[in-house]
């Protein structure tokens, strides 16, 4: 880990915040919720030991980089966009994309804008949604989950300052370490309700990590990432010109089958039938990785490791 460097770089208007190591073909890898660059520290070190170089930022509003205090200012064109602005200030064209949750939202949106700049996509845990003209997205999640839906609850105004009220490190283990596959739902008073037991941490997983990521959810709280969730009805409107567009890199998509998203109603059925692939013609290999939760790259580091390398040396 001393190996991996850290570099601060000014990119469309912040500064953000870059690890990186190794030297070759470039790999950038996009963290989600509730995670930071280091969620990819497994990876990193494996595809450099591999002859790549691996990126890893933390994205608008997360860890070291900076965060705009406008919820406006987090929609896919501006976290896009801070992608792009970073590979032109290091000077790259094309880079493998690698995603995962809101990282994986993202990476759809990468390769939707800017598919020029991709040569291979391997994405996570949330699969390529196509814009529904007919209904916005938090609508859609009210109909199916309700109000209490956490996706639902983030939209309201100082949800950020309910969390806050719960013990850092502990509600992040509680979101890593949950193997549940239902539905998050957020009961209204958050705070007073938040009673986990005890954690207990997993072979994947040590004190080291958890203390990494809550020292820095510590220090920004939770304002950036939920602007991320109180960005999709923006994301919907924005997106307009690309209804119908197709995913057309290559794509590896790899899920656990404890993953909510998995879970999620009719993902399944759009994974498995021909619905995915309709979407995504670049579709090339699915992984559905048995006894495995969200947090999948972290769970099964070396699996995940493996898959990465074994679909971007195609390329």
């Amino acid at each position: 880990m001393e190996k991996i460097q850290h570099n601060n770089i000014k990119v469309n208007g912040i500064n953000m915040h870059v690890a990186e190591i190794g030297e070759g073909p470039t790999v950038l890898f996009v963290h989600g919720f509730p995670e930071l660059w280091y969620t990819w520290r497994h990876q990193m070190l494996f595809i450099a030991s591999k002859g790549y170089r691996a990126i890893a930022p933390d994205l608008r509003g997360f860890g070291d980089t900076e965060a705009p205090p406008s919820a406006t200012s987090y929609t896919a064109f501006h976290i896009v966009g801070d992608l792009v602005c970073l590979l032109d200030s290091l000077g790259l064209d094309k880079v493998y994309l690698v995603g995962h949750d809101w990282g994986a939202i993202i990476s759809w949106y990468m390769c939707l804008f800017r598919p020029d700049r991709i040569k291979a996509l391997v994405n996570m845990s949330v699969v390529f949604t196509p814009r529904n003209p007919l209904v916005k997205p938090l609508d859609q999640f009210r109909q199916i989950f309700g109000d209490d839906f956490y996706i639902c609850r983030f939209q309201e105004v100082g949800w950020e300052e309910e969390y806050a009220k719960v013990d850092t490190k502990r509600q992040l283990a509680a979101s890593y370490f949950n193997r549940n596959p239902r539905a998050p739902k957020l009961p209204k008073e958050y705070a007073k309700f938040f009673n986990p037991p005890p954690y207990t941490l997993p072979s994947w997983f040590t004190e080291q990590d958890l203390d990494y990521f809550a020292s820095k959810y510590r220090a920004t709280g939770f304002r950036g990432p939920f602007n991320y969730y109180r960005s999709f009805d923006a994301n919907w409107e924005l997106s307009a010109a690309w209804t119908g567009s197709k995913i057309l890199v290559p794509v590896k998509f790899i899920v656990g089958d404890l993953d909510l998203t998995y879970a999620s109603p009719g993902t399944k059925e759009y994974i498995h039938g021909d619905g995915f692939k309709k979407m995504v013609p670049g579709l090339e290999e699915v992984v559905v990785m048995e006894g495995v939760a969200h947090f999948i790259n972290q769970e099964k580091p070396q699996e995940i490791n493996n898959h990465i390398l074994d679909f971007i040396k195609k390329f």
